[in-house]
């Protein structure tokens, strides 16, 4: 883990605000499904620190989130399902952000965590049958986002690459 200084703190409540906006407001919000930017900031946050800092990340943003602004009941899986976020995509491109790794970050987030564990979730949450949420919505949901998702961490790794390199050096 990075050491904490008022820097890192700083930058990481800037990124834990901005997740917070672009998941409760920027975001296309149905029942069971959800589209939009949120995962920009764990990605920004994945590059530039370690596993267990975007995870813990992750997780705070998601519970200020539920708390200040609830779009339904608090749910504990779905902030585990963002601390797992927050380390799958740091472990795929923290230092290193080629094509093949961010697609396998993105593809693991979305298809392992959003798709099957999210789906249990709501599954769990509104007594929904679990195949026919994860067929039937889910799954499109996903299959959307993974382009998405692996354009926008692409783009934005190339623009960043020479800030993580005066920030790693």
């Amino acid at each position: 883990m990075k050491k904490m200084n008022t820097r890192t703190i700083a930058q990481l409540a800037v990124l834990i605000a901005l997740e917070v906006v672009l998941s409760r407001f920027l975001s296309i919000n149905l029942w069971s499904n959800k589209i939009g930017f949120a995962f920009v900031p764990v990605a920004v946050t994945a590059m530039l620190y370690g596993p267990l800092t975007t995870g813990v990340t992750a997780a705070i943003a998601d519970v200020i989130g539920a708390v200040l602004f609830p779009s339904g009941a608090f749910f504990p899986g779905f902030t585990l399902t963002a601390f797992l976020n927050g380390i799958v995509f740091s472990l795929a491109f923290h230092k290193r952000q080629t094509a093949p790794r961010i697609l396998l970050g993105v593809i693991a987030r979305e298809l392992g965590f959003s798709l099957f564990l999210n789906t249990l979730w709501i599954s769990i949450m509104y007594g929904s049958p679990y195949f026919p949420l994860l067929i039937g919505s889910r799954l499109w949901q996903c299959l959307i986002m993974v382009p998405v998702q692996f354009i926008v961490i692409f783009v934005l790794s190339k623009a960043m690459n020479g800030y993580l390199r005066k920030v790693t050096a």
